[in-house]
């Protein structure tokens, strides 16, 4: 900052031992000391409230930011609702204007399902060439069991068995050998 070199400190170590002599001089230097501790100090404080001064006017400014950003924000989306009003609006008035029309269209009958010629469509009339007679009802090809009011195919009834005879999947079809067979 003042660019003193070894050579000035010398010079005025030299001339204050001379002026102020032995006997003073620790003195004065344990004041100058105290001065210069108190000086650099007060600068370190100086610095630090300026520093906090900066960021806090730094905080504020991106403060006002995002309040304006906010505003923006908030101006774009009541635009945008009340674009919305005008449409529900203007949905209403055609709906009220049409009404009338929608009202007769609605005696008519609707068709549901597929549109034709889809693959869908053309899966639900696919009959097989060889068709038998069969006891059963013809079910749409594409609805799921049971959908239709008919319950999918049951197997054949089980009966249950009597009790103390073998499990079915356990009996075996030889007979047993003669030790293992129960006694009579």
């Amino acid at each position: 900052m003042f660019d003193i070199g070894f050579s000035e400190l010398l010079v005025i170590a030299v001339v204050a031992l001379v002026v102020l002599g032995p006997e003073r001089l620790p003195k004065a230097a344990r004041f100058a000391g105290l001065w210069v501790r108190r000086a650099r100090t007060q600068w370190d404080s100086v610095k630090q409230e300026l520093e906090r001064e900066l960021h806090a006017d730094e905080i504020k400014r991106q403060f006002r930011d995002v309040q304006a950003s906010v505003q923006d924000t908030e101006a774009q989306l009541r635009a945008s609702g009340e674009a919305v009003r005008r449409e529900a609006e203007k949905m209403r008035q055609d709906v009220a204007r049409h009404g009338d029309d929608v009202a007769a269209a609605a005696d008519e009958p609707v068709m549901t399902g597929p549109a034709p010629g889809s693959p869908a469509s053309v899966a639900q009339h696919v009959v097989a060439a060889d068709a038998v007679e069969v006891d059963e009802p013809v079910r749409d090809a594409m609805a799921p069991p049971g959908i239709d009011g008919t319950a999918p195919r049951a197997a054949a009834p089980v009966e249950p068995a009597p009790v103390g005879a073998p499990h079915p999947d356990t009996a075996q079809d030889a007979p047993l050998p003669r030790d293992e067979q129960a006694p009579r």
